[in-house]
């Protein structure tokens, strides 16, 4: 049941998240002379439709529901860059189509802010030591028990080995009392690769102590956990809560990239290590495309892993969560990958630059293989999900 509400809770806010991504190119489109032809909710084929005679939106523009509910889109007439249809997005200046093409980015990084205000007042999750706040309008406060509760055991994992199964409750790692799943993060990773004592209380109440051999590496996790549970942090705030929601939003947008360019520098680092023909460099190689390809969550384990979790971690959580994936779409799609707003952008910008014409035919070319690309990386990042749902 738990999985369920996950995957529906998670469909119904990525569906949400993209259509209001979508309503951003639309808004700004219209409001500089663009028409919009048609919005749309998941991906055809259609299963209902409807045009309507004025709306936000402008004139005539139908509005559809769609069969695949994966995002959404938004049809704007004359859609190629080379087009010049009257009241077409081709026929649009440049500095317009640059506004209609981030607007939607705009959208979900104005969702992470409005998020982020919100939980500021209500209790906003301490994830990072250097959290952006206004200290003179903060109030950290504890929230929840003590009690962290194994919610995951990887098969043939350290834990698994020593016994350790879904629903004990982690009390103490090498001496030290754990007392949320941070700590237990943190304390795996300073000991990785050392012989720990950890105990743990069983369903029954009984009290168990194992010797655990950590992993020297994270892409499975050191010891093969997921933890629920413990204390966290929450920030509080008053009257600096709109200034919260801003500056945590260009924070971890800025981490955002970060993590991103590290992870893209394991990929291809570890790709390039495996043709080594030293054998230590290429299991370094495996070690490193497992790190990244751990660290990436696509539809599957976002609704299948992540949602799930969250669902059962309250609403507070769910709303940060919502907030996270909103400021990544907005992240995702300021890189310069075609079939995605930065990559339409950089492409045009390219073609302007050197004083070509982007027709439609190299457009779709450009456009479609960058999505044939897309799709690959979504199959292969759907494969990792799909076994991180069945352990």
């Amino acid at each position: 049941m738990e999985l369920l509400f996950g995957i529906v809770l998670g469909l119904f806010i990525l569906v949400l998240l993209v259509a209001i991504h979508e309503v951003g190119h639309g808004i700004v489109a219209r409001r500089n002379g663009v028409d919009v032809e048609e919005f749309g909710v998941g991906f055809p084929p259609l299963a209902w439709g409807k045009r309507v005679k004025r709306s936000f939106l402008g004139k005539d523009v139908l509005y559809s529901i769609n069969w695949l509910p994966l995002g959404g889109f938004v049809r704007l007439k004359g859609e190629y860059d080379a087009s010049e249809v009257k009241g077409g997005y081709g026929a649009a200046s440049y500095w317009v189509k640059t506004k209609i093409l981030f607007a939607g980015v705009a959208m979900n990084w104005l969702v992470a802010i409005v998020l982020f205000t919100v939980l500021a007042v209500t209790g906003l999750p301490k994830i990072i030591d250097n959290q952006f706040s206004v200290a003179s309008d903060t109030a950290i406060t504890r929230q929840g028990s003590p009690d962290v509760m194994v919610s995951q055991v990887v098969n043939d994992s350290p834990a698994d080995k020593a016994g350790i199964e879904k629903g004990d409750e982690i009390v103490s790692i090498s001496g030290k009392a754990i007392d949320s799943a941070a700590e237990v993060a943190e304390i795996t990773a300073q000991r990785s690769g050392e012989r720990v004592e950890i105990v743990y209380k069983q369903d029954d109440g009984k009290t168990q102590k194992s010797q655990v051999q950590l992993r020297d590496d994270s892409s499975e996790g050191y010891l093969g956990i997921g933890a629920t549970g413990g204390v966290r942090e929450e920030i509080r705030a008053t009257w600096s809560a709109p200034i919260v929601g801003v500056g945590v939003t260009a924070q971890l947008t800025f981490t955002t990239f970060q993590l991103l360019g590290g992870m893209v520098g394991d990929l291809v680092g570890g790709l390039v290590n495996q043709l080594s023909s030293d054998e230590a460099t290429r299991v370094q190689g495996e070690r490193s495309v497992a790190a990244a390809s751990n660290n990436v969550a696509g539809p599957v384990g976002i609704l299948g892993v992540i949602f799930p979790q969250a669902g059962q971690a309250g609403l507070t959580t769910i709303l940060f969560l919502t907030a996270i994936i909103s400021l990544s779409l907005a992240v995702m799609n300021t890189l310069p990958i075609p079939a995605l707003d930065g990559g339409r952008w950089t492409v045009m910008t390219i073609y302007r630059l050197r004083r070509k014409v982007l027709t439609k035919e190299r457009e779709e070319a450009i456009q479609g293989t960058g999505m044939l690309v897309l799709f690959g990386l979504i199959i292969l990042i759907t494969i990792a999900d799909i076994g991180k749902v069945l352990k």
